[in-house]
């Protein structure tokens, strides 16, 4: 089993861009399928975007398509978010967690890390 740690939130204006990084230790990241979820304030936890283990698979949220961008590096056990185009309503706690495939589904998802907060200030 493998154990995420965010990191890389913080502050921005709409229009800037912030990348998320999560490393997740345990030697068997590479079998693993990562997925980003965040939580507005005062809403539910809801999908981002996930990755298959090879990085050769991908999906978005419609809410983030075509800004946001996941990807893997197996060598470093770390998963990314690189975010562009911030909006307000990108606010959110971010989350990362590792699964066996990709799913937009929480439950299909072993282990969450704690969570890297971002605003986007308008």
């Amino acid at each position: 089993q493998v154990q995420p740690v965010e990191s890389g939130g913080g502050s921005v204006q709409a229009g800037d861009s912030l990348r998320l990084s999560c490393h997740a230790s345990g030697r068997a990241f590479s079998n693993y399928a990562m997925g980003w979820f965040r939580q507005p304030p005062g809403q539910e936890r809801e999908f981002v975007a996930t990755i298959r283990w090879s990085g050769t698979l991908t999906d978005y949220a419609d809410s983030v398509k075509g800004r946001f961008t996941i990807s893997r590096d197996n060598a470093k056990n770390t998963v990314y978010l690189q975010m562009n185009s911030l909006k307000p309503e990108d606010t959110a706690v971010y989350y990362c967690a590792a699964g066996r495939d990709t799913s937009r589904y929480e439950s299909q998802y072993e282990s969450w890390g704690q969570g890297t907060q971002v605003t986007v200030s308008s």
